[in-house]
């Protein structure tokens, strides 16, 4: 990727009305059977033409073909029982009745790779894909089997491996892991946390990116936010540990939030995916304060390092708002851009 700035998104877009529910999170899908399955194309296809003619970078799916970021990929494993549900702490912020572990896991085929499959043939731009992160699945369920959120993390990690290695296969040019869950459990993040997502990552030639973020725009979230105090520091536990591992890219939150800019110092040497666009509010950025906010960022992170991005997905926005905010993010990276090659000149 020799852009300077390149953009991108971190995770979801807003599913079209035809398919799923318009701004609801993990809304279930509209269609059945085989037009399920040609829907799920068509808004990849929308997908990845608004991001285009928006002039993002780097292109995702959008999460189009799934309804949940973490437990639409455990649906295509074996050991979860979906019928045996239990009532668990998801991140220590809320209640959620949960699918339950009750056997060794294991991945008996692809899960997304006919998906990104797919989405290589929409463009010849770099394309980037996301899989749950290990210590973010765990979180996601109740586990009777293995009964060691350590241990069931690491085969998870092995799993998602194997997924990672067949997107880079099919074309993936960027594979993300999604470790919310790296800002809430501190003691797992430096005992194992880490070194599992390592594991995950093990082997690839793609570029690897960990986004860690503080959420969807969701009452229990803005409620866990809202007792955080003036500074969020949370990433000062996750940065030093990531700065050193064989993750390429580290993807925060930044927009908008009560993360002090100076925590991507932290980051020296790695690449940064730099949250520029809140995906919480439906008011839409201006392009200068997304170019402001990589400013900022650019006294941290030298500016061949620094992707500016989205705070997280914006799957619950209006599509018309999310289509204002892709713009803004492009907007605001030419800006900085176009000062950043006058000083060089």
């Amino acid at each position: 990727m020799h852009t300077l700035l390149p953009t991108s998104i971190v995770g979801s877009l807003p599913k079209p009305s035809w398919l799923a529910q318009p701004e609801t999170l993990w809304s279930p899908w509209k269609l059945q059977t085989d037009a399920l399955a040609e829907g799920k194309q068509d808004a990849l296809r929308i997908a990845v033409q608004e991001q285009r003619r928006s002039g993002i970078d780097i292109i995702s799916d959008g999460e189009q073909t799934r309804q949940h970021f973490v437990t639409t990929f455990i649906e295509h494993l074996t050991g979860v029982d979906f019928e045996r549900r239990e009532t668990v702490r998801i991140r220590n912020r809320y209640d959620a009745s949960v699918p339950t572990v009750v056997g060794a896991v294991s991945r008996e085929k692809p899960v997304f790779v006919d998906d990104a499959a797919f989405l290589r043939q929409q463009t010849d731009q770099p394309i980037k894909w996301a899989l749950p992160g290990p210590m973010t699945m765990i979180d996601t369920l109740a586990d009777r089997h293995y009964k060691s959120r350590e241990k069931l993390a690491w085969e998870f990690a092995t799993i998602l491996n194997q997924e990672a290695k067949e997107l880079e296969a099919a074309g993936v040019d960027i594979i993300q892991f999604d470790e919310p869950a790296f800002n809430v459990f501190f003691d797992e993040l430096q005992d194992w946390g880490v070194a599992a997502l390592e594991r995950a990552a093990e082997g690839l030639r793609a570029e690897t990116v960990v986004h860690i973020c503080y959420g969807y725009g969701i009452k229990a979230n803005n409620d866990w936010k809202a007792t955080l105090g003036s500074e969020w520091r949370q990433y000062e536990e996750s940065f030093p540990l990531l700065q050193k591992s064989a993750l390429d890219v580290v993807s925060l939150e930044c927009q908008h939030s009560r993360v002090p800019i100076d925590l991507v110092e932290l980051l020296r040497g790695k690449k940064v995916m730099l949250g520029a666009i809140d995906v919480a509010t439906d008011a839409v950025e201006t392009p200068d304060e997304v170019a402001d906010t990589l400013r900022r960022a650019l006294a941290f992170v030298d500016a061949d390092k620094l992707v500016p991005s989205t705070n997280c997905g914006m799957a619950p926005l209006s599509r018309s708002v999310a289509r204002g905010k892709l713009s803004a993010l492009r907007a605001g990276a030419d800006i900085v851009r176009g000062e950043l090659a006058a000083d060089t000149r």
